[in-house]
């Protein structure tokens, strides 16, 4: 990917002085230059996107990020943030030699109103951390994800993440209330407001939640959090075609109301790579289907809410919407539903080489994309689609046993072409990063990219923060 573009020149090499600057400000042991950790540093979890930083900063405070960014505007020094390195579209290691400055030393949970529900935390806390903390106090995470064990909620913020539960709790934009954040020269912005209702002038922490560290590093966070309810139910459910899903959908909508907290998809092909590449997967249903859909229900009267989903699904099997289905009986039921659906990602690992595009597009159009996928590649790969079917987010994935350009060739620009087509969004969820900053144009109009980058010119004008990702470099250079 990085053969594509090319290095800014008007970027600086790194030298010894300011390795010395960096551990003036940070102590030795926080300035990393040794080879093995930065080979970590450098790839991305898909072995896909891969740099050649020399580099590794550990800052443990909101000023010594800003030292550093300060720094390294001076000097044009080229910048990647990095969060828990489990992004999909490369928008968090270097492209080149960009100096890596991690987030992880600043993981404090700064404090938490158990009236309000609102935390306040540092960006490098992991989210399954986060989780961990608030399930104690009674309350959870508007955010749920599959890589929640390395993500960190800087990283989250910064990519919007959208997860399993967005249907419920929406997304971060809605959820955060507050950011911290540094600006490439140095200057930090404090919006670490703890309330719902401020409209004193422009929101400007909504330009840091998604902009994927191409504006500013985000240091801190705080977050509006739900209170945990009591009664929680998830099924595991097989529908015959893909229009059954899409009814399902609206039904459950209709008659699980409130309760509904996620809605879940996917495909035959998904399910049989789950079942023959994740450890620890069993169908939980005696045949296999075409079509899958896992529901989870949360509110405050069990008996009640088992009630409302229980005449749901006999509704639905009566209206032959559902094939055949079966309801957790127990906490552990409940998970080995979720670890098929969340372990999709691992199994495509497992199983060779994957193009991965993370598309919304309307629902009743949304598994279109993969059968039109499946006639272009015939037999040269395995094409599988789910995601969240709630919210119109497709996870659309082409496995193959290595990556191939002639396959490529096939899959794009097709696949951004057909979404523009249907008015959908090229990046969902995942962000642009370097894999998609040029095709921004198939979701974006000329003006409105012409826009952000005017907004990147202001904010970052020697362009140090993240480069090469975001937006086009024909705007960008």
């Amino acid at each position: 990917m990085a053969g594509l573009v090319q290095r800014n020149p008007r970027f600086s090499k790194l030298n010894d002085d300011d390795v010395r600057y960096f551990e003036g400000i940070l102590g030795a042991k926080n300035v990393v230059q040794d080879e093995d950790k930065l080979v970590a540093a450098n790839i991305d979890w898909m072995h896909k996107y891969k740099g050649s930083s020399r580099l590794l900063l550990q800052p443990k405070t909101t000023e010594q990020v800003s030292q550093i960014l300060k720094y390294c505007d001076s000097r044009s020094l080229a910048v990647v943030p990095q969060g828990g390195n489990t992004g999909l579209v490369g928008g968090s290691v270097p492209v080149f030699d960009e100096v890596i400055v991690s987030l992880s030393s600043m993981n404090k949970i700064i404090s938490f109103d158990k009236v309000s529900g609102i935390l306040v935390c540092e960006a490098g806390c992991i989210l399954e951390n986060i989780i961990s903390f608030l399930d104690n106090e009674g309350f959870i995470m508007p955010l749920d994800l599959g890589a929640k064990g390395s993500c960190q909620i800087g990283g989250n913020v910064s990519t919007n993440a959208g997860g399993l539960r967005l249907v419920r709790y929406g997304s971060l934009h809605g959820n955060v209330l507050g950011v911290e954040a540094v600006l490439a020269n140095g200057t930090v912005l404090d919006m670490l407001k703890t309330l719902r209702k401020d409209n004193t002038g422009y929101d400007l922490k909504h330009l840091f939640i998604g902009s994927e560290g191409s504006l500013g590093i985000v240091t801190k966070v705080s977050i509006l959090t739900p209170p945990k309810l009591s009664s929680v139910n998830v099924a595991f459910l097989a529908c015959k075609d893909y229009s059954s899903c899409q009814k399902l959908l609206q039904e459950a909508k209709r008659k699980l109301g409130e309760i509904l907290s996620a809605f879940e998809f996917l495909d035959g092909q998904s399910m049989n790579l789950v079942l023959n590449h994740l450890e620890g997967a069993r169908n939980p249903l005696p045949t296999l289907h075409d079509y899958y859909v896992l529901i989870e229900t949360t509110g405050s009267d069990e008996s009640s809410d088992k009630q409302k989903l229980e005449a749901f699904l006999l509704g639905s099997m009566e209206n032959e919407l559902i094939s055949d289905g079966v309801l957790a009986q127990d906490i552990n039921q409940a998970s080995s539903f979720w670890h098929l659906r969340e372990g999709i990602s691992e199994a495509l690992m497992r199983a060779g080489a994957v193009y991965k595009y993370d598309l919304s597009i309307p629902v009743e159009q949304m598994y279109n994309l993969v059968e039109e996928m499946r006639s272009r590649l015939g037999n040269t790969a395995n094409v599988i689609g789910y995601g969240h079917l709630g919210d119109s987010n497709l996870h659309l994935n082409i496995s193959t046993p290595q990556y191939d350009d002639k396959i490529l060739s096939q899959i794009e620009p097709f696949v951004y072409e057909w979404t523009s087509k249907h008015r959908g969004s090229i990046s969902a969820e995942h962000g642009v990063g370097l894999m998609k900053a040029n095709e921004i144009f198939y979701s974006k109009s000329g003006e409105t990219v012409q826009l952000m980058a005017s907004i990147k010119n202001l904010l970052d004008p020697n362009h140090i923060l993240n480069p090469y990702k975001v937006l086009p470099r024909s705007l960008i250079s």
